[in-house]
């Protein structure tokens, strides 16, 4: 039987944000003793709620009985919104999959929330998708023209159709994605749920984050270790670019037939400076100390007299650390955050866009007055939001504003799941450094040099193709966002 339980259907009207977006967060995990999981996924789609706020999903199935019985729920929303203690409760399974969802392809609507689910001839799959293919419409159209009907407008789904449809020639489904791969083009880390089977799968290049935990006699997999240490769960590794991950009743299989290697590999580098939390490690680094690192740099390479260093919450605070390190000059907390209020939120028409800044973020006067500030911030985008930034704390009675970005210049859109605008809206294409300066009213500004961002990771191959274009693969003249330019 295949269950969906529904509620209200909410209507998104968020206007488009002004910096970076984030991407998706995928959680998954079995539990070998037979024990419900669905409180399990809903607190870890919880810890990662800083990867996708626009909606969120939950399914379940029980590995004892029939096939096809797959419980979910899914809705617009963050996930205190998306379900109530009942929903939960309902979810009975000891197999599941979760997943927040920010769209970097597809609409933001019910529709394409995921998990998705999939009834085929061989059974059922879940499967929860983060990333951005950029072969997408070719795999659709080619799909489409053999009969595939599509009940969403995301890539996610063109490889849920991939599978199904591989797992008709393959012994195990695992075999069937081992084989999906091949056909693939793009970043995705994925877990994927067949009623006795729990598998995670992330591309050769390993450009965003799965790791493989342990809680007691279940197995779990997170798009970030941060999941792992909210669920009470002990890290065991990251999912290698290219793995197959199967997880039975009987352990952990590995499978590494698509690994590529590793000086090939180009791990998204935005998930060092802004995506991740800071608590969590991605292949084994930390990204706290990659962010510490960062404001070091900045501070070596880009040193200005002031009297503090402050950071733009949340993923400015530790680069403002670090270059309060390296520096010697005093950090502290220049802003209050509305700690009820996420990375996106209902934001006003465009011509009311000063306000949702400060819906977010306000000045403490007692601690900028009269001083001159370096401000540290992760990226700037298009402008707007540093400029407001900027003149927040001159009302507020900073003396001088000089800014610090821990990333390089934004010269080129992200083709691989980070909603990074096309070039004609990037500050930085079309204005220099000066230009920039004087368009968001700072004293100074600097970035973060691009040599600098191997060191920030200790090495990890990584791509840097929204700062310089040098992508690890051709980039689409068209993929499933639009029209882009190379």
């Amino acid at each position: 039987m295949l269950k969906e339980n529904t509620s209200k259907v909410l209507e998104d009207k968020r206007e488009p944000d002004t910096g970076v977006r984030e991407e998706c967060g995928v959680f998954g995990i079995y539990d070998l003793d037979g024990n419900d999981v669905s409180y399990t996924l809903y607190y870890g789609l919880f810890a990662l709620q800083h990867r996708g706020q626009e909606s969120a999903g939950i399914a379940v199935s029980d590995t004892e009985a029939s096939y096809g019985n797959i419980c979910y729920h899914k809705e617009m929303g963050l996930v205190n919104e998306a379900f109530t203690a009942k929903d939960v409760e309902e979810l009975h399974g000891n197999i599941g999959v979760g997943h927040v969802r920010y769209s970097t392809a597809g609409e933001s609507t019910r529709e394409n929330a995921q998990p998705l689910v999939l009834n085929y001839v061989k059974g059922t799959l879940a499967l929860g998708h983060n990333g951005n293919l950029i072969n997408a419409n070719e795999l659709r159209e080619r799909l489409s023209m053999t009969g595939a009907i599509f009940q969403t407008t995301i890539d996610s789904e063109t490889i849920a159709y991939l599978i199904a449809r591989e797992r008709l020639n393959s012994k195990t489904v695992e075999d069937a994605v081992v084989r999906t791969m091949n056909h693939l083009k793009g970043g995705y880390s994925v877990v994927l749920m067949s009623p006795r089977k729990l598998i995670g799968f992330r591309d050769p290049y390993g450009f965003h984050p799965l790791v493989i935990g342990k809680r007691d006699n279940s197995y779990i997999l997170s798009s970030e270790t941060c999941a792992l240490d909210t669920v009470g769960a002990e890290f065991i590794r990251d999912v290698e670019p290219g793995e197959v991950v199967t997880i039975t009743k009987d352990g952990i299989v590995s499978d590494k037939t698509n690994c590529i290697p590793k000086e090939k590999q180009a791990r998204c580098i935005f998930e060092y400076i802004y995506f991740a939390r800071n608590d969590s490690y991605i292949d084994n680094v930390s990204v706290y100390n990659a962010r510490i690192k960062a404001g070091k740099f900045l501070a070596i390479d880009s040193p200005v007299e002031a009297d503090l260093v402050v950071g733009v919450p949340e993923s400015g605070n530790a680069a403002a650390l670090g270059y309060s390190m390296q520096s010697g000059i005093d950090c502290g907390q220049a802003f209050v955050k509305n700690t009820y209020v996420g990375r996106t939120f209902i934001k006003p028409r465009q011509s009311a866009r000063e306000s949702s800044v400060r819906v977010k973020l306000n000045a403490l006067r007692e601690v900028v007055k009269g001083k001159r500030i370096i401000m540290i911030d992760d990226s700037i985008v298009r402008g707007t939001t540093s400029a407001q930034i900027v003149k927040m704390l001159r009302d507020a009675g900073a003396k001088e504003v000089h800014v610090r970005i821990s990333s390089p210049p934004f010269l080129w859109p992200c083709y691989f799941g980070i909603d990074v605008p096309a070039r004609d809206q990037l500050i930085a294409y079309n204005k220099s450094v000066e230009e920039i300066r004087q368009c968001i009213g700072a004293d100074s500004l600097a970035y973060l040099q691009i040599d600098r961002l191997h060191e920030m990771v200790e090495g990890l191959p990584i791509c840097t193709g929204c700062f310089n274009g040098k992508y690890p693969m051709e980039p689409p003249h068209e993929d499933i966002r639009g029209n882009f330019e190379k």
